[in-house]
């Protein structure tokens, strides 16, 4: 069944969402549990791995959640890779794509524009674009001599780590880190940012020029 694309206003019904994933899911595993507590009004109603190898996979399976594996080595181009993603994506009824850990280029169709959300790991526009993602965000920000990090949500364009800016989160970058105890002080926000941007998109939907939310 496919659902309008229009805003969300029915605050009573979870927000349907298809969670896309590459890693090891630990986005998608707390939204899932949020959810399961009660904290969060969504709906997991498919979730999509760009690889057989994502460790995502097995966490979707524990929440008995829906999983199509779309491995992107099999499609010729990111024209047809988008095309299947958002095939299962709207047989599965889902409102709003979330890229949790999804390291492909996405084609975003028109009918799908404003209804995409990333989350970064850095305070975009800063540290983004192609390339930059996991260790080599933190590498950056710690090779920039730069005094605070953090995360980004926000609403997907057909440009790497573009788009109107939903949620930000920022963290010091304190003196003597480390790639590794930066990238764990910034999950740390993503796992509180990502759920919140979804609570806003339950609550007054998603529009192509999203207002900027700084926190």
């Amino acid at each position: 069944m496919n659902r309008p694309p229009a805003q969300h206003a029915d605050s009573t019904r979870p927000l349907a969402i298809a969670v896309l994933i590459s890693g090891s899911g630990r986005s998608l595993e707390n939204l899932a549990e949020r959810i399961r507590a009660g904290r969060l009004n969504c709906e997991i109603v498919l979730v999509v791995s760009s690889t057989p190898r994502a460790g995502g996979i097995n966490r979707a399976r524990r929440f008995n959640l829906p999983v199509v594996v779309l491995d992107r080595s099999s499609f010729a181009d990111d024209a047809s890779f988008g095309r299947a993603v958002f095939e299962v994506v709207r047989r599965a009824g889902a409102e709003i794509v979330v890229m949790a850990g999804f390291l492909k280029f996405l084609p975003i169709p028109g009918e799908f524009a404003g209804r995409v959300i990333n989350i970064h790991p850095a305070l975009l526009p800063a540290f983004g674009g192609r390339g930059m993602y996991g260790e080599r965000v933190h590498r950056a920000v710690l090779e920039s001599g730069a005094s605070e990090s953090g995360c980004t949500v926000h609403v997907a364009d057909n440009e790497f780590d573009h788009g109107p800016i939903l949620l930000q989160k920022s963290c010091p970058v304190e003196p003597g880190d480390t790639v590794e105890s930066l990238a764990a002080r910034v999950f740390a926000l993503e796992l509180e940012a990502l759920p919140e941007a979804l609570a806003l998109v339950a609550r007054r939907g998603v529009a192509a020029h999203a207002p900027e939310v700084r926190r």
